[in-house]
């Protein structure tokens, strides 16, 4: 196992945003969080990624516990988080955005070489853009920048929070593609998606989260033709 969350309770201050939650993720799987706004999945992926700590229970991630951990050991790990605010450095170049996400090789020079390139492979408008201030993007290009930047620390487990959020339909059918083609090659993915339709189109399996709880569980496709899914999340 990959990933293992179990009884896992968060909160801020008084208000529990999450209640015993269990999931698991094998390696090379893609596994899609639904729910509407504030049923809590922002919060799993950021207490993954140790941006906030949970009040009990506990995280393992390759047979290691990762709750009592700093956000940037976690990252060494091999779990990276994609935020859903485009956290970008709007006047430093394309280039040097990606860089930033690859602070954990230090000065391994031909490592960065090697992950820059898969990044511009995934998206070439990147490398046609690397001089371009980042903020001069469009909202896809910055998406396409914060996804590029999170997969230059060769993360084991890419966790991405709301990826399509606020992207035109087009755009929105290339970044799942991509998506798509980053865990075929090999790169485990942790997907919070709104879109629900398409994130079970990519996944293997998912889970609902509804009021901080987990709900539901099962295959993608079992969530494609369960009717309260399909009422709740897919308008059919």
């Amino acid at each position: 196992m990959l990933l293992e969350v179990r009884h896992l309770d968060c909160y801020y201050g008084q208000s529990q945003a999450l209640k015993e939650i269990n999931i698991e993720v094998e390696e090379g799987e893609c596994i899609c969080i639904l729910g509407a706004n504030g049923a809590g999945k922002s919060t799993l992926l950021k207490t993954i990624a140790g941006l906030m700590k949970p009040r009990r229970g506990e995280i393992w991630f390759t047979g290691k516990r990762m709750d009592e951990l700093p956000a940037y050991t976690i990252v060494r790990e091999g779990i990276t988080l994609c935020p859903e605010d485009k956290k970008i450095f709007p006047q430093m170049s394309v280039y040097k955005n990606l860089c930033l996400g690859a602070w954990i090789h230090g000065r391994k020079e031909e490592r960065i070489k090697a992950n820059l390139e898969h990044v511009y492979e995934l998206f070439p408008i990147l490398k046609e853009r690397s001089d371009q201030d980042a903020g001069t993007l469009s909202g896809g290009e910055q998406q396409m920048l914060v996804i590029g930047r999170s997969l230059m620390s060769n993360p084991r487990l890419l966790m991405l929070d709301e990826p399509s959020l606020g992207l035109a339909p087009m755009v929105v059918n290339s970044i799942f593609e991509t998506i798509k083609e980053i865990n075929a090659r090999k790169t485990t993915v942790l997907l919070v998606e709104q879109n629900a339709s398409m994130a079970l189109k990519i996944a293997t399996r998912g889970y609902v989260i509804e009021s901080g709880r987990i709900t539901m569980a099962g295959t993608a496709e079992e969530l494609l033709k369960n009717e309260k899914v399909k009422k709740a999340y897919l308008g059919i």
